[in-house]
Parts: structure tokens; C-alpha cells; sequence
């Protein structure tokens, strides 16, 4: 994003990026140390889940503001294969096929054809999209080549999984939004200052999203793993 930043978007983000980190701190007692605590339902499975789909949202959105989505989208969907390169080391049988930055990177690389389409027929793809989530997470396939599509197959398990049905319905949702409400580049709430000091933190957390995204898991690890190893000595 260039120029004036707005301010919505970039405390939206901060929120989903600390929402992000406070789920990922209960994966890994849960994961990690064996902490009895529930991230599969309930209130920690939907803390996490408004996270991504925040995410998401935004992403759909700030993609008009980009330069080049298509090198950008590049760009996320390089970093989401290292992802899964370094949870299939780490997890395993768990690791990440098909994430949420893979998501993100498809959805920047088709963002110029999309942006082309009339509103109509992107939130009635969003419908289609979402609604063919019901009858196809019921299928059972025998490849992983249709997971990205969410398509599963028998025993598929994965830490991290968003795959375009339906979560591409999100990312289409926040790319009317940047046509109807954000083309202009301007806030829709202009009587924010992001020039405070509370201000530029957000703004410096959003700016370094996914910078973020990618670094706080190990950071976390390694502060966790070091307080176990100090108070068992």
C-alpha cells in the first residue's frame, strides 16, 4: 500500500496478526507441552478461525493496492512452500498441503482477472463457492491432487488447511470491498490519527504482516522450549 496508509485496514490487521499469535501460542502448549487445552472447537477454534478469515478479507482488499498481485502472489505462495516444507519436517503426516498463504498467493495471482469482473458475478461466486463447501467436504477422493480445492481424502490430517472451497469466497468478498468502498485509496473513517503513537505501531505491525506471520511461530517455540528447559533445571 502506497501513499496514505488507512488506518481500518492496518488495525484490522494488527488484530488478526495478534489474534494469529495468541491461537498459535495454544497450538504449541497444546501441541508442543501437552497443555489440556481445546483449539478444535469451541471459543480457541474460532478465535483462531476469525484470525484467518480477517486475513483473508484483507488480503482481498489490499490486493488493489498493489503494484504487481501477480508478483506479490508469487511471492506469498513461494513462502507458503517453504511452510510446507518445514512443517513436513517438523509434523509430518500433519504437514501443510495447502494453507492459508497458499490461498493468499492464488487469490494475488488471479486479482487482475477478477478485479475485471462486475460485482454481481463476484459475490454470486463467493455463493456458489461457499455453498458447494456443504456438499464437498462430504467427498472422499483417492489423491491429495484435489486438496486445494477441498477435496480430502480418507486419514487426511494437516495443521493448516484452507483450501479455496470455501475460503476463497472471503478473499473474492474483500475484493468487492476494494471496489466499492477502497478504489479511492482513502479511509472510510478519516477522523482516525495514525500519526499517534499507538498509530505507528499498528501501522508498523501491518506493514511486516507477513514478515510476522513467518517468524513468530519459531520465536514462540524457542521462548517456550527455553522456559521448560530453565525451570527443569
Amino acid at each position: 500500500m502506497s501513499g496514505k496508509r488507512i488506518w481500518e485496514i492496518d488495525f484490522c490487521r494488527a488484530l488478526a496478526i495478534l489474534l494469529m499469535i495468541i491461537f498459535h501460542l495454544v497450538f504449541d502448549l497444546s501441541y508442543f507441552l501437552r497443555f489440556e487445552i481445546n483449539y478444535l472447537s469451541g471459543f480457541w477454534y474460532w478465535e483462531g478461525k476469525a484470525a484467518a478469515l480477517l486475513f483473508i478479507f484483507l488480503a482481498g482488499i489490499s490486493s488493489g493496492f498493489s503494484r504487481n498481485t501477480v508478483k506479490r502472489g508469487l511471492k506469498v505462495l513461494g513462502f507458503g512452500l517453504v511452510i510446507t516444507l518445514v512443517t513436513f519436517v517438523v509434523f509430518r503426516e500433519q504437514y501443510v498441503r495447502y494453507g492459508i498463504l497458499h490461498l493468499l498467493g492464488t487469490g494475488m495471482i488471479l486479482f487482475p482477472l477478477l478485479k475485471r469482473m462486475p460485482d454481481v458475478w463476484l459475490v454470486l461466486g463467493a455463493a456458489v463457492i461457499a455453498v458447494a463447501a456443504l456438499p464437498v467436504q462430504d467427498i472422499l477422493v483417492e489423491t491429495s491432487i484435489f486438496l486445494p480445492f477441498g477435496l480430502m481424502y480418507e486419514g487426511f490430517s494437516t495443521v493448516d488447511y484452507y483450501p479455496l472451497v470455501p475460503y476463497f469466497a472471503v478473499f473474492i468478498l474483500g475484493i468487492v470491498a476494494y471496489k466499492k468502498f477502497y478504489y479511492q485509496r482513502k479511509s472510510l473513517f478519516p477522523f482516525y490519527n495514525n500519526e499517534s503513537r499507538v498509530g505507528k505501531y499498528i501501522t508498523m505491525i501491518s506493514k511486516n504482516s507477513l514478515a510476522i506471520y513467518l517468524l513468530h511461530q519459531p520465536i514462540l517455540l524457542a521462548i517456550i522450549y527455553l522456559l521448560k528447559f530453565l525451570v527443569n533445571h
